[in-house]
């Protein structure tokens, strides 16, 4: 498509203290990272007709010059299939006028980057042109279960807002390697991303470096060779849940990167073809009154089948 001509944008009160290079990307869908970066770096994005970083938060009122830009290319964002169309409307937990719920499918990236052109933010951007769609929180791509998507600028920082201050009940069900000694345990472990020849990301535990990270763990049925667990996350860190198995000794069943490469053989022996972790329930308060809102996601059949094969 040919580029854009230049235009100035006034900030509404609606996108008041969103940052510079979010509203940009917010503004211009398709356009890739890299050139929002260097549009900014060189000063072609103005604010109020001065030269910004791209963390200056804004405010109400501001004139923003956005410059010429071209718009995604036929082959970067793959468009979503009519399959997946469909498969994403019909797993809509929730909407209503400030979010959206959706139980995310395994195998669906929360947004493209990294070697995937097309994640669950893009598709929903596409399924939904008219609405302006934010993607609240990340889940892994092989991660089921529920995603937050917010409508409003408004209503992203206040669901933002609730996730930094633990104020937004996540809980997922993961199987485990073996049987834990109690039913109730807690992993406090400091974790710090490393990034790994090829590129690979990784998440250790690092006490020193690493930033405070808290998992709670609640045993629902013991197996022979593993056990099914509710794991609620009071801190929201990159492969939280993995790494915090891995560290308790209980690895996850099916996991690539920070699994027993023998127990994912047995697993996937038994019909297991993923990642068992799956993010079951949100909680959270809302609206004037702090009314608690709670929405959740059974397991889905692929995973409720191989619980079945399994012998107690």
């Amino acid at each position: 498509m040919p580029p854009v001509e230049v235009r100035l944008e006034t900030v509404d009160a609606e996108r008041a203290g969103q940052r510079l290079d979010n509203f940009l990307s917010s503004r211009l869908k398709g356009v890739p990272k890299s050139a929002l970066y260097r549009v900014l770096r060189t000063g072609q994005v103005r604010v109020n007709g001065k030269r910004c970083k791209p963390e200056l938060r804004l405010e109400a009122g501001d004139v923003v010059r956005i410059p010429p830009l071209r718009v995604a290319a036929p082959g970067e964002v793959a468009p979503p299939s009519d399959s997946l169309r469909d498969t994403l409307a019909q797993r809509i937990v929730h909407e209503d006028a400030e979010f959206l719920v959706l139980d995310k499918p395994s195998g669906l990236a929360a947004h493209g980057g990294s070697g995937v052109s097309l994640g669950a933010i893009e598709a929903m951007r596409a399924i939904r042109p008219t609405q302006d769609i934010e993607l609240v929180h990340r889940l892994d791509r092989d991660t089921s279960g529920l995603l937050l998507f917010a409508k409003k600028h408004s209503a992203l920082r206040r669901l933002q807002a609730l996730i930094r201050e633990s104020r937004m009940q996540k809980k997922y069900f993961a199987l485990i390697q073996g049987s834990p000694a109690r039913d109730r345990f807690e992993v406090d472990a400091a974790l710090r991303k490393n990034q790994l020849r090829g590129g690979e990301r990784m998440v250790e535990v690092d006490e020193e470096d690493g930033k405070a990270s808290l998992s709670r763990f609640r045993v629902i049925e013991r197996y022979a060779d593993c056990t099914l667990v509710e794991v609620e996350i009071i801190t929201g860190r990159t492969h939280q849940i993995r790494v915090h198995s891995l560290h308790a000794g209980h690895p996850l069943a099916g996991d690539p990167k920070y699994g027993d490469e023998a127990f994912n053989k047995l697993m996937k022996s038994r019909g297991l073809k993923r990642l068992f972790l799956h993010a079951h329930s949100l909680r959270f308060p809302w609206g004037e009154n702090a009314d608690e809102r709670q929405f959740s996601a059974p397991l889905g059949a692929d995973l409720r089948k191989v619980l079945e094969g399994l012998g107690r």
